[in-house]
């Protein structure tokens, strides 16, 4: 690998997300991107699998974005969200309200996926306080469940197998259910609903795909259980469209799918693009209206620094565009179909317990995954970007890459897992 200076010089003070720094290689010095390409210091180029934790929908450096970003760092980069306006925040509101079900009009910005999934849960439970009901400050969460790695979020994911175990005792315990897949789950859900209803504000659930817990699908069916049992309950029902939204899983919003309407919508990720850091809570008007009172101390007491960035809405707008544009939802469909076809060979191999595929997401679950940092830089040596983690080996493309480099990666997915090297963990 060849070293800029950068990047041993600042090894010494970086500190990298998700690492055990004694022992994290160094990472791989990266000078530009471009559509699905990743172009290295040393000239190597890259095929970007994951499309940068899923953000990056529309590809890299895509003109249209660039252009409204470049337009919009000349006029205002940023402006304060409290007591002054701006166009771009205010025409994206309309905007994403307009793509939400009828009644979900009301959005809330702030800048990390984390923080817009714990202004939902603030919502959830400040409204029944301004309604003068108390002890209803409990949410019900799925095992495999990832909301972010917030204090407030941390709570809400999975408390065995997620990220987070570490902080159980400093955390608000929530009420964790094995997501109603089935009758046998569902019967057992419906009873820890009703058992723990009097002291819930909320359900909260990945539509579809559980992304960071694994990549584990639900279905429609599940949804409409989950709605009902919060019509059911007066529960607030919010769905973390975080991974999912933006026509990952093949329709703009995964909800779409289960033709039902969520209270609370939060989106962060492909929202600009993945341009730049940008997220929004998309509240109901029967929600929204629990915080209209002559009293200040109803109103919702939040606002990040850098709420209703600017420069994040005009490249959210243009990333809006682009889906009216260009078919990104047809691109995604076909994305599928060739992620079924590309990795169905992958079934063959030993220690591959399962492939699936759902829009834009392809994965290759494995038995044990030895040793994940072997396996990335065996990707990085056959020229494409792919980053496993846990036991799945998993494909979240940008919708608009080639056929000739998703076929790629799917060859070198097969190819790689056929070495079968990785299985046994580094000493």
């Amino acid at each position: 690998m060849s070293d800029p200076g950068w990047l041993t010089q600042g090894w010494n003070h970086i500190w990298l997300p998700y690492a055990q720094m004694q022992t994290a290689p160094l990472p791989m010095p990266v000078v530009r991107t471009e559509g699905s390409r990743i172009v290295l210091a040393d000239g190597r180029v890259l095929i970007d699998g994951i499309a940068s934790w899923w953000t990056a929908c529309h590809g890299y450096n895509h003109p249209h974005i660039r252009e409204a970003v470049a337009k919009q760092l000349e006029a205002m980069p940023h402006i304060m969200f409290g007591g002054l306006a701006h166009e771009p925040a205010y025409r994206l509101a309309t905007r994403l309200a307009a793509l939400m079900p009828a009644g979900l009009d009301r959005v809330f910005f702030t800048d990390s996926g984390s923080v817009a999934v714990e202004v939902a849960m603030k919502i959830a439970v400040q409204a029944r306080l301004n309604h003068g009901e108390k002890g209803r400050t409990k949410f019900l969460a799925f095992h495999g469940g990832y909301h972010g790695d917030t204090f407030a979020t941390m709570a809400i994911c999975d408390p065995e197998e997620g990220m987070h175990a570490l902080f159980g005792g400093m955390l608000p315990p929530h009420v964790m259910a094995p997501l109603p897949r089935d009758g046998a789950t569902r019967a057992a859900f419906d009873l820890l609903v009703e058992r723990h209803a009097h002291e819930l504000a909320g359900i909260i659930v990945e539509p579809l795909v559980q992304g960071a817990g694994g990549m584990v699908f639900n279905d429609t069916d599940t949804l409409r259980h989950l709605r009902a049992a919060a019509d059911h309950f007066g529960l607030t029902l919010i769905f973390d469209e975080i991974f999912t939204g933006f026509g990952r899983t093949g329709t703009m919003f995964a909800y779409q799918q289960a033709a039902i309407a969520p209270d609370i919508v939060t989106l962060s990720k492909a929202l600009t693009g993945g341009t730049s850091p940008l997220a929004a809570t998309i509240v109901s008007n029967d929600w929204f209206k629990a915080f209209l009172s002559p009293d200040p101390a109803k109103a919702l007491m939040h606002g990040p620094t850098f709420m209703a960035n600017p420069l994040g809405c005009a490249a959210a707008n243009a990333s809006l565009d682009l889906f009216e544009t260009e078919d990104r939802l047809t691109q995604a469909r076909t994305i599928e179909t060739a992620l079924r076809v590309g990795l169905q060979p992958c079934r063959s191999l030993p220690g591959v317990v399962d492939v699936r595929v759902m829009g834009a997401i392809g994965v290759v679950q494995l038995a044990v995954i030895g040793d994940p940092a072997a396996l990335r830089s065996e990707f990085i040596k056959h020229g494409v970007w792919v980053r496993p983690f846990r036991n799945i080996v998993y494909l979240t493309p940008a919708l608009t890459i080639s056929d000739d480099e998703l076929q790629t990666l799917c060859r070198i997915v097969f190819e790689v897992l056929s070495e079968q090297f990785f299985f046994a963990k580094k000493d």
